[in-house]
């Protein structure tokens, strides 16, 4: 089995599938914030990611979409594709995860300047809510699958320790992303993500 066709992640809890009117998820109060040990771990380890960030974007975003067939539906482009060969070769597919990484990028970058960090995620997920009407669950599904890829693809740099300090990132991600969801009055409700 290749790491483009492992097997499933686990469903996410009964208690995260549904979206109430204005809420999104088990959204804590706020993120926890990142230490400067631990910015540090993650700009060191995604200098080696980023190298090749458009293969990983493209291994991760495969792997996101034979595991979860149904965030398909929000990408005509592509949705239709079932071959993960064939989505490797996909334009738009490798265009989607050069924007993803560039993303991630961007807030790696940014991480010593919270303001930065939090108008980059507001805007991703405004534009995700409104324009792309994405179900926030997504974000944490594609986090889950961007750490198992980056595990894999790195397992010298990924290491127990550096992946609790990724999981801690992608929490504050969701945290963000979420909270703009959240401002925009979110009122999708739907359990199709499993």
């Amino acid at each position: 089995m290749s790491r483009r066709e492992s097997p499933p992640l686990p469903s996410p809890p009964p208690q995260m599938l549904g979206v109430q009117r204005g809420e999104c998820e088990d959204r804590p109060e706020r993120a926890e914030p990142l230490s400067d040990a631990e910015m540090e771990i993650i700009q060191h380890t995604w200098g080696h990611v980023y190298k090749n960030c458009e293969d990983v974007g493209v291994s991760v975003l495969i792997r996101f979409f034979v595991n979860f067939p149904s965030a398909k539906q929000y990408f005509s482009q592509f949705q239709d594709m079932q071959d993960p060969e064939e989505m490797e070769r996909s334009s738009q597919l490798r265009q989607h995860a050069r924007r993803v990484m560039n993303a991630i990028n961007t807030v790696v970058e940014n991480l010593q300047d919270p303001e930065k960090v939090s108008s980059v995620l507001a805007l991703v997920g405004k534009a995700h809510a409104i324009k792309h009407k994405v179900e926030p669950i997504y974000f944490k599904i594609l986090s889950g699958v961007m750490l198992s890829v980056l595990s894999e693809d790195f397992p010298e740099f990924f290491t127990a320790e550096v992946q609790l300090v990724w999981t801690k990132l992608m929490a504050a991600v969701y945290w963000h992303v979420t909270g703009a969801y959240t401002e925009v009055g979110w009122l999708q409700v739907s359990s199709s993500a499993v």
